[in-house]
């Protein structure tokens, strides 16, 4: 099935030039036609996809997407309105901070899909930290995994300075210790958005992911 077509991509790209509450006002009604429903219908069909791998996923596509407008209390940019649209899809949508999520992104830029953990909260990345400690082959081989290299590379995110002590000796060996954020993604063209094929793109870039997202969803109980 195709969800999107030319006139998505153009929406953002005159967004890009006009972004302003008059302009989307103006363009509301073609915002919801060509981006905002075409997106849902995606988003509703991908979950579903999802639950058939993992039937904890039982939420509904307004509990994944995030609004188009941007938070812009603290930001220096105070142009109102994202360039794409996005949703991640976990167990509890994008309020939930509890599990690993399938992060993904479509604008005219680009496609991102993301996997991995965020936002850890501190007891959270303690105990991520502790199932590296007791078996880090066990990530290793996932990491390693030919199907998650090619699609992804390696795992990325920040890194603290300083780690609780119990981790410091094996910190030496294990660079992944110092990480506050374990996540990964692939890009795809926007073109990839406009084929029949898409969701199954994007499924076989999940499965590649789901080792990964699996180990995590343990470590983080």
């Amino acid at each position: 099935m195709v969800y999107f077509t030319k006139d998505y991509f153009k929406f953002f790209k005159e967004l890009a030039a006009n972004n302003h509450k008059d302009w989307f006002d103006e363009n509301r009604k073609r915002y919801h036609t060509v981006v905002k429903e075409p997106f849902e219908k995606f988003i509703g069909d991908l979950i579903q996809s999802i639950q058939k791998i993992d039937p904890n996923v039982d939420i509904a596509p307004k509990d994944a997407i995030f609004r188009i407008n941007r938070d812009i209390r603290f930001s220096a940019d105070k142009t109102p309105y994202k360039l794409n649209r996005s949703a991640i899809i976990s167990p509890g949508g994008k309020k939930d901070k509890a599990h690993p999520g399938l992060y993904i992104e479509v604008g005219p830029e680009h496609i991102r899909i993301y996997g991995g953990v965020y936002q850890p909260d501190k007891e959270q990345l303690y105990t991520i930290r502790e199932t590296i400690t007791k078996n880090p082959d066990s990530l290793k081989k996932l990491m390693s995994d030919p199907s998650f290299v090619s699609t992804f590379g390696s795992i990325k995110g920040e890194k603290n300075k300083l780690i609780p002590k119990e981790f410091k000796e094996i910190g030496k060996k294990e660079d992944l210790l110092y990480n506050k954020q374990f996540y990964w993604y692939a890009e795809m063209s926007p073109q990839n958005a406009l084929k029949a094929d898409f969701i199954d793109q994007v499924m076989k870039v999940y499965t590649a992911n789901q080792p990964l997202m699996t180990y995590f969803t343990k470590a983080m109980k």
